[in-house]
Parts: C-alpha cells; structure tokens; sequence
C-alpha cells in the first residue's frame, strides 16, 4: 500500500478550502492535514504539521503565497503546489523564482489536482500546459534584455560533474526521474542523489527552479 501524502490547503477564501478538501476527500492516498487563510498561518503550520505538500494560493492578505513559498522552501518543510485563477499573472513566475515545486490554475480538474500533488510529492515537477509557454517566452525575453558585458559561469555550474550536467539538463527538458534513470541508464536513486547534490550546489529548492536555471544560462 502506498504511504498517505499529507496536504496542507492555502487559501483566504474559506469556500474554496472547502471544494478542495472535498476534491482531495476522492483519493484515499491522501489526506488533508490543516487549512491556513493567510501566509503567514501557512509558514506556522508547515513548521508544526510538516505536511508534504502545500497547496497555495498566491494572493492572500498579509504575507502573500509567494513570501510564503519562499519561506517554506527555504526551511523545507514542505513542498509547495502554486494553485491560482492567474495564468498570466507575473505572481506565477515570482511564485516558481520563490521554490514552488509547480503551479497549476484552479480550473484544472479534480485528477489533474490530485495527480499534480502525487507528482510533486514524489519529487516531480508540476507545471500547468497553459502558461508553460507564457513562462519560457518571458524567461527568454528578460535574458536577452539583460546587458551582459562578459560571460560568466554561474556561481556553482563549474562544480558540477559530467553527470550532474545531464541530469540538470534532463530536468530542464521537464524530465521526470524515471524517465531521466531510464534514458540514463541509471537507478532512480541515483538520479534523486545527483538532484540533491545539484541544488546544494546551485543554490536551488525545487526542479522548477532547476529548470528556469537551464533556460536562463542556456542549458538546453
């Protein structure tokens, strides 16, 4: 039997909380652990609950969702799920800058939010098919807006090894672990280790972060 995932919901709108905890009630592998209306409460009960996911809302009163994410990835309490009705928003990005795991809007469907919690709760990348090219096409553009008066090598890209530089790649292709040890030739175990071993070397929290890495410094 496999393990329960322990959600975490945040979100202002006390109605909304309701329809996912009532979406989420359909998957008997998981199991919604508390509910927070503000940021704030959300970091508070990441801390106390330590629930593997938390599902968060971008706009809140007082500390919005992406101070929270980026306080939650920071400590690694939890891994955070981004859902929001903004798909064009620039919260998204700053959201995704901020260690969020993924981001989907709330019109997805209720298999499409439980799948997309499983994914992030194995350690996957989730990031909604609507606004994945909206996403790229701004990286894209702020890079080459940027003056750059001499190349330089990205603190810590110089320290990754031969393989780390592939696995970094794949997950920039959007990658998943099986697929990376699959097209690799090696042990998803492996591929977890090398994810470690890349994001401690980088500075990063989460595969959405390593792939905006890939497309900032031109890892394709």
């Amino acid at each position: 039997m496999n393990p329960v995932i322990s959600v975490l919901l945040a979100d202002d709108h006390a109605a909304i909380r309701q329809g996912l905890r009532m979406i989420l009630s359909q998957d008997p592998g998981i199991e919604v652990v508390g509910e927070a209306g503000d940021g704030a409460t959300a970091v508070a009960m990441s801390r106390s609950l330590r629930p593997e996911v938390v599902l968060m809302d971008i706009r809140m009163p007082g500390m919005d969702g992406i101070e929270a994410t980026r306080q939650i990835s920071a400590a690694g309490t939890a891994r955070v799920l981004i859902l929001t009705t903004f798909d064009l928003d620039d919260y998204v990005l700053g959201g995704l800058r901020a260690g969020a795991a993924g981001f989907l809007l709330k019109s997805a469907s209720a298999e499409a939010i439980i799948q997309g919690i499983g994914n992030v709760a194995a350690g996957d990348a989730v990031l909604a098919p609507e606004v994945t090219r909206t996403v790229i096409e701004k990286l894209v553009s702020a890079a080459a807006a940027e003056p750059r008066p001499e190349a330089r090598t990205p603190q810590g890209l110089a320290e990754l090894t031969a393989r780390e530089l592939d696995v970094l790649r794949a997950v920039g292709a959007g990658w998943t672990n099986q697929q990376i040890a699959r097209r690799l030739g090696i042990a998803e175990t492996t591929v977890k280790t090398h994810l470690s071993r890349i994001f401690g070397k980088l500075n990063l929290v989460s595969r959405v972060q390593a792939a905006l890495f890939c497309v900032e410094h031109g890892l394709g």
